[in-house]
């Protein structure tokens, strides 16, 4: 296809001299970034970035951002993270206007927006660099990024006396920006700081930048809303408020700037740049190799070798999977949910992004596999908001509590952690704080949002939560979250508070319906839902009954015990059969949906996302074998237009592509004392997995396939370091330990391997 010949230009240059191609070069950034939320995009970053910097051209609203079938860019922004945007600079040499239009104003003349056409065929994207040329703008942009600053780069078709660039505080994004005061000054005639005060969406912050030029400005102007000023040294206002730096410029000359971001003071923004950034000097090739650096340093610790389309699409959504943030200064300095400054005296990094919600079937596993240290500080992380806010986050974006989504899923990934021997942190706190979210009331605190189970007091008293109260979906949340602080009583010898959680986990039997055999909502009498239908989504979160029924990650066996095995699988079989046409997605879910629409498995919504892996526990793994390959082939693709069939959700189905394809699988989010994968059909021919001598004892962990085609996906016979392995399980124990696991393929199941538990 014609993209993958651009993007392959835009590649030469990390190419060149390479005997064979590297992991970072698999990687498609453009893939599913058509139809796509804002924080999915081409964007220049480093893993766990603040900055992400790339272009805007969509309106605002819902998927605003990016769209790769727009050939256009309004500007390019350093901050696409989940409820929160800023800064966005643009080079502008056409008629002058600061108004930022829409996707279909003019581009010269009246009623003109500030946007540029680009040439899609100049459109090149890698890990840590984006280039285009904006064709009405009349120069090629190329971008790179470290964690916190960003470095521009403008190189000019032919001369201007006086080309301009206009920074904007406020501009077109996915959750509304309402600049509440916007602040920017002239230092030098090189030199340009300020802050923005922002609220979006979930999120109220503090913008605060540092922006260094290459050369000196010819004049400083600025606005307000309508209001334009010319030669001034610094604009205050709200609304609307930018600047508008200008220089001559000759035929082939490159502008360049490099920005620093924090969310805490100025100052910190000037730091951050002079920490990140003076290293570089001006030199915007070597920035960009660092950041590029960064991302093959980290892809490198898994090695596959397969075809070359499964390779792209493995390092593509492995890239995805690290794609949340960092929130605090080079110094430590942070801001709490308070809006009080901290500083970080343990982590190293405090971490933020979209909510952790059902990310124990991806985090949990990829992070503490190839990144433990980075699991370690995620833990850090929970510890220090519980220590300034009496609280742990599911999803701390520019460290918020916003209580999306309305699940306390952080609580399983430091349980996880702490299971697989990921402990550099004070673990009587971490149980503290685990039992805390167990046993107090949630609430939402003043200034920020939801802390904690916010029907947590109404669960306790009738072991469910009515669905006039709140969605039914909560008791399932609320009982898996039970079970993960039982496993973390257990290990630590609390007896009287693993025999009490463990009990209460028990509680999503309360809603299983004795006749229907179906999850189904109750009221506060203990009457069930009239008329109820399994496929409509009314009291539940982003899903149907169908769907919701199979949400019991830590009591399968119970789930099976109750529907009746024979029932359970009909029912499961028949759901995937009718989904293969939906490429297993359920797109009418992916907000709340009361209208009942016969959608079975929805992969692309995070409820679901374990469908597969059921077969193993009911007696017929080779289903799941055959329908992980499936999914991993028609709902996982590898063009802009087809990336993943639904919300990506910042590295979360990535991340259940990166796993799978490897085989590999915790259905309880490896919360308990001896963490156990699921196995299933891999992808590739071989995988290596890179182990961390900091954590484990084991060098790595190779999985290999013998046989393995497209067709050949079922497991014959597997061998684990020599030993026949007849269970479709193997412990986290012996994966870090290292060695080889060997599985024998074939294009028929294999009805007796797998079922003896």
């Amino acid at each position: 296809m014609k993209y993958r010949f651009l993007l392959l230009s835009c590649f030469l240059y990390s190419l060149m001299g390479l005997a064979q191609k590297r992991p970072v070069d698999y990687v498609d950034v453009f893939t599913g970034t058509s139809n796509s939320r804002a924080m999915l995009g081409p964007y220049a970053g480093v893993p766990y970035g603040m900055v992400q910097l790339g272009p805007d051209n969509q309106d605002e609203g819902w998927m605003g951002g990016y769209e790769y079938s727009l050939s256009n860019v309004l500007g390019f922004s350093h901050i696409h993270a989940w409820s929160m945007g800023g800064l966005m600079i643009t080079p502008h040499n056409q008629d002058f206007t600061i108004d930022k239009g829409r996707v279909s104003s003019p581009y010269k003349g009246a009623g003109a927006s500030i946007h540029s056409r680009i040439s899609k065929e100049t459109e090149c994207g890698a890990p840590g660099y984006y280039s285009c040329f904006l064709y009405d703008a009349g120069c090629k942009a190329e971008l790179t990024a470290s964690a916190r600053c960003g470095f521009h780069k403008y190189t000019f078709n032919k001369e201007h006396d006086e080309s301009r660039f206009l920074i904007s505080l406020n501009y077109p994004t996915e959750y509304k920006l309402n600049l509440k005061e916007g602040y920017i000054k002239k230092v030098s005639d090189s030199t340009i700081e300020g802050y923005a005060s922002i609220e979006c969406g979930y999120s109220d912050y503090k913008l605060n930048f540092y922006i260094e030029f290459s050369k000196p400005f010819l004049s400083v102007g600025g606005w307000e809303n309508s209001d334009v000023k010319h030669d001034i040294d610094a604009i205050l206002g709200k609304g609307d408020v930018g600047a508008i730096v200008t220089f001559n410029v000759k035929e082939n000359e490159a502008i360049m700037m490099k920005v620093g971001l924090s969310l805490v003071d100025i100052q910190g923004a000037k730091r951050n740049l002079s920490e990140e950034m003076d290293l570089f000097g001006w030199d915007f090739n070597k920035a960009r190799k660092s950041a590029e650096d960064q991302w093959n340093n980290l892809l490198s610790r898994i090695k596959v070798e397969g075809s070359e389309k499964n390779k792209r699409k493995f390092y593509t959504n492995f890239y995805r999977s690290f794609s949340k943030q960092r929130w605090n200064d080079v110094d430590g300095r942070y801001v709490d949910p308070f809006e009080q400054i901290q500083k970080l005296t343990d982590a190293t990094d405090i971490y933020g992004g979209d909510a952790l919600w059902n990310s124990f079937w991806n985090y949990n596993t990829i992070l503490s596999l190839i990144a433990p240290d980075i699991m370690n500080n995620w833990v850090k992380t929970q510890l220090e908001l519980y220590d300034k806010t009496g609280w742990t986050s599911n999803g701390p974006t520019g460290v918020e509590l916003t209580g999306i989504m309305e699940v306390t899923h952080e609580i399983s990934m430091m349980v996880s952690a702490y299971q697989k021997g990921i402990r550099n942190y004070d673990t009587k706190k971490l149980y503290d704080a685990v039992l805390h979210n167990s046993m107090e009331q949630g609430r939402r605190l003043p200034g920020t949002g939801l802390a904690g189970m916010e029907r947590l007091d109404i669960y306790n008293r009738l072991g469910y939560v009515p669905y006039e109260i709140d969605a039914a979906s909560r008791t399932l949340d609320y009982a898996y979250t039970d079970f993960c602080a039982a496993q973390l009583a257990k290990i630590m010898g609390k007896k009287k508070d693993y025999k009490f959680l463990l009990e209460r986990s028990n509680n999503w039997k309360n809603q299983f319906h004795p006749l229907y055999k179906w999850q189904v909502p109750k009221d506060s009498l203990g009457n069930w839902l009239p008329d109820y239908n399994p496929f409509s989504g009314k009291h539940w979160i982003e899903g149907n009954g169908w769907q919701y029924t199979w949400y019991v990650p830590h009591d399968v066996d119970g789930l099976i015990h109750m529907m009746g095995k024979d029932l359970f699988n009909t029912r499961l079989e028949e759901g995937f059969e009718k989904s293969i046409k939906h490429n297993f997605a359920a797109h009418v879910f992916d907000r709340h949906q009361d209208k009942a629409y016969e959608y079975y498995v929805n992969h692309g919504n995070e409820v679901n996302m374990q469908a597969a892996y059921l077969f193993n526990y009911s007696g017929k793994p080779w289903l799941t074998q055959m329908y992980t390959r499936m999914i991993l082939e028609k709902y996982y693709g590898d063009t802009p237009f087809h990336g993943w069939e639904g919300d990506e959700d910042e590295g979360q189905m990535s991340g259940w592509f990166v796993i799978s394809s490897m085989g590999l699988f915790e259905m309880n989010g490896g919360v308990m004392d001896n963490p156990t994968f699921d196995l299933t059909s891999p992808l590739f021919d071989k995988i290596t997995i890179e182990l961390s001598p900091q954590y484990y004892s084991g060098r790595e962990f190779v999985i290999e396939t013998v046989n393995n085609s497209s067709d050949n996906v079922y497991i014959q016979k597997a061998y684990l370091n020599g030993k026949e392995l007849i269970v479709p399980k193997l412990t986290f124990k012996d994966v870090i330990k290292g060695g080889k696991l060997v599985l024998y393929m074939g294009n028929k199941p294999n009805f007796n391997w797998g079922i003896d538990k």
